[in-house]
């Protein structure tokens, strides 16, 4: 990862690295079942239909951009950004085995969208606008590429308590001392609200969209965590007398979720919606 300020705040994940990509790639299925629905709403609210131009911001390994691609169809266009060559790479796999031909990608900075102004319908940005240092200039580069009446929409976790899931693990990270993912750095309605507004966007609109992860046990949870390289990432950087009771701990928490139908964890997303 850069050092550039619109990069995603640095905890220490090499965000371009092949690892990360790929272990995001792996668990394509499981995101597209619980955010699935949350996604379409939020391509919903940014108008996307048939034909659109659409703007893929910090697309990461594309579950979302082969979403829009498939509403566009083929007079439609999405163009995927990221920081990340090896994520883009997935990305343009994932949409070529869906048979799309709508579909292409382009490593960018998202402070800095080197595109015509006025040139999108829509640009979308899911789960990654809380990631960056300033997603008020994020937010204004993509505005800038919009056309008039275009839409921005983004997706982001709401609070730590909404979403225990990720809200449990980075908590113990942080007791522990270790300097976790923003995630949640978006999470109040207002702070997102009040973000959109200041990049210049109007009729502002934030909703609550909730879920549900489903898990047969604790410790199948745990082992989920361990292979997400970015929460598990907040626990790598622990010491490794620390490793094991942080662990421990997080497994302590999240076994008060367990039933006899195994473990079911709340979440909760929010989508803001912005227009030019």
């Amino acid at each position: 990862m850069s050092n550039k300020s619109s990069d995603p705040i640095d905890t220490g994940i090499n965000w371009a690295s092949q690892e990360v990509a790929e272990r995001r790639s792996r668990g394509r299925a499981g995101r597209v079942e619980f955010q699935g629905p949350a996604t379409e709403m939020m391509l919903d609210l940014a108008g996307i239909r048939t034909g659109s131009r659409v703007l893929d911001v910090a697309a990461g390994t594309g579950d979302q951009t082969v979403m829009a691609a498939q509403r566009v169809g083929p007079t439609g266009y999405v163009l995927a950004t990221d920081i990340s060559a090896n994520m883009l790479k997935l990305a343009a796999d994932a949409a070529r085995d869906t048979g799309l031909t709508n579909v292409e990608t382009r490593v960018m900075d998202a402070e800095n969208i080197d595109l015509d102004a006025d040139s999108f319908d829509a640009v979308i940005c899911q789960l990654g606008l809380m990631l960056f240092s300033n997603p008020t200039k994020v937010l204004r580069a993509m505005r800038r590429v919009l056309r008039p009446e275009g839409k921005v929409a983004a997706l982001v976790f709401s609070t730590a308590e909404n979403n225990p899931y990720q809200g449990i693990t980075l908590g113990v990270a942080r007791r522990f001392g270790s300097t976790p993912l923003p995630l949640f750095s978006l999470g109040e309605t207002d702070v997102l609200e009040n973000t959109l507004r200041q990049s210049g966007l109007r009729n502002i609109t934030v909703r609550a969209v909730n879920f549900c992860r489903n898990f047969s046990s604790t410790a199948e949870v745990i082992r989920r965590l361990k292979e997400s390289a970015f929460l598990r990432e907040a626990i790598e950087k622990l010491s490794e007398a620390e490793r094991e009771p942080a662990w421990a701990e997080i497994e302590r928490q999240l076994s008060q979720l367990e039933g006899r139908n195994g473990v079911e964890i709340p979440g909760e997303f929010l989508i803001g919606v912005g227009t030019k």
